[in-house]
């Protein structure tokens, strides 16, 4: 039988080369001639350079052409199959050319799939735990840091100024002091707090990384007695002290953010988008959220008010249907409130702030011209 009798008749051999053969111990590049028969040869000069077994054989890479490898042949070896009758008779002979690739499409398939649920379990589980462990960690001056920057870029997306006057600016100081110091922050968190007033229509308050405590004008607008926006100012407190905002923003911000903290990058652009936008549209877990009100209720009633104040005006936000107010970030449960007010004791206590003050808090835009 000659070196191109392809089909097995005893046909006449040709002397076109059939294919290209690479032995994958050289680079060499050879000419040669197939010979079908119980294997599949492949002849140079008349010399048997390799005997393949038909179903060894794999297709490799080919772009267009048919290359084959051999599972019983050295790694690299490799066979240009050109001849179209050759062509043929490989494709008639060899029933598991594709087998290799099935197999490596399946890893590939499980492999992807192993690498989603790992993003997953990472996501779900990893990322939150770790927020747990390294929030507390962060420096008051590294988390103080994050906050100045973060509160640039929130000012930016909101387009509200700084509501200040003097005496406004006195009732919420004195706001913020009273229920620090009630509610039992730690010194460092005292000397961190800071209060500010946005003149901003949406009915919020937002707790920044480093002690920023944030009042929305809309909110303030809202609130009619001292006490409402005291336990609202309580609650906030208690996101602070917590480090609540801290732990938000490595859980959303995931790796990458991590990995900015590690590294000392907390202001760069892309960490600060992450961290206000996610501090914008934060909704806290319950527990969190548990937290915060045992604060705002421990504060209150240590000082002989009502902390149902807040949870009235929450509520009493709700009503118009209006969407991003505290409550997407503070959703208001009817168990929340009924534990307020399970906590609620007589109101035996001086006001926090007096008329005078409530009123420049209240006027604290107006006045500024907002």
């Amino acid at each position: 039988m000659g070196p191109m009798d392809m089909d097995g008749t005893g046909a006449t051999a040709q002397t076109a080369p059939a294919g290209v053969f690479y032995d994958g111990t050289s680079n060499r590049r050879r000419q040669v001639q197939l010979r079908v028969a119980d294997r599949l040869e492949i002849v140079e000069d008349g010399a048997v350079l390799a005997s393949w077994p038909y179903d060894g054989m794999r297709r490799a890479d080919g772009h267009g052409r048919l290359r084959l490898r051999n599972e019983t042949a050295p790694m690299l070896a490799r066979l240009e199959v050109e001849d179209p009758a050759a062509v043929r008779a490989v494709l008639a002979r060899c029933r598991a050319l594709d087998a290799g690739e099935r197999r490596q499409t399946g890893r590939i398939v499980g492999w992807s799939l192993a690498a989603v649920c790992s993003i997953l379990v990472m996501a779900i589980y990893g990322i939150p735990y770790a927020a747990d462990r390294l929030a507390p960690l962060v420096p008051y001056a590294v988390e103080a840091r994050l906050g100045e920057a973060v509160d640039g870029q929130i000012r930016a997306i909101l387009g509200g100024e700084t509501c200040e006057t003097p005496a406004g600016r006195a009732a919420l100081d004195k706001l913020i002091g009273t229920l620090a110091v009630a509610g039992g922050a730690t010194d460092a968190m005292r000397e961190a707090l800071r209060g500010a007033v946005l003149a901003s229509d949406m009915p919020n308050a937002i707790a920044l990384p480093g002690g920023r405590i944030y009042l929305f004008a809309g909110l303030l607008d809202k609130a009619e007695a001292p006490d409402e926006i005291a336990g609202v100012v309580a609650h906030e407190i208690g996101h602070a002290q917590h480090r609540d905002a801290m732990r938000r923003l490595i859980q959303t911000g995931g790796t990458t953010f991590v990995l900015g903290l590690l590294l000392g990058d907390v202001t760069g652009g892309g960490a600060v988008i992450v961290a206000a936008r996610s501090l914008l549209d934060a909704s806290y877990s319950r527990d969190t959220e548990r937290r915060a009100d045992d604060y705002a209720v421990a504060a209150m009633t240590a000082l002989g008010r009502s902390p149902v104040g807040m949870g009235e005006l929450l509520v009493r936000v709700t009503g118009d249907g209006r969407r991003g107010t505290i409550l997407d970030s503070h959703p208001m449960s009817a168990e929340r409130l009924d534990r307020m007010k399970g906590a609620a004791g007589a109101v035996a206590g001086p006001p926090i702030l007096t008329d005078a003050e409530w009123r420049a808090l209240k006027d604290i835009c107006e006045k500024a011209g907002g």
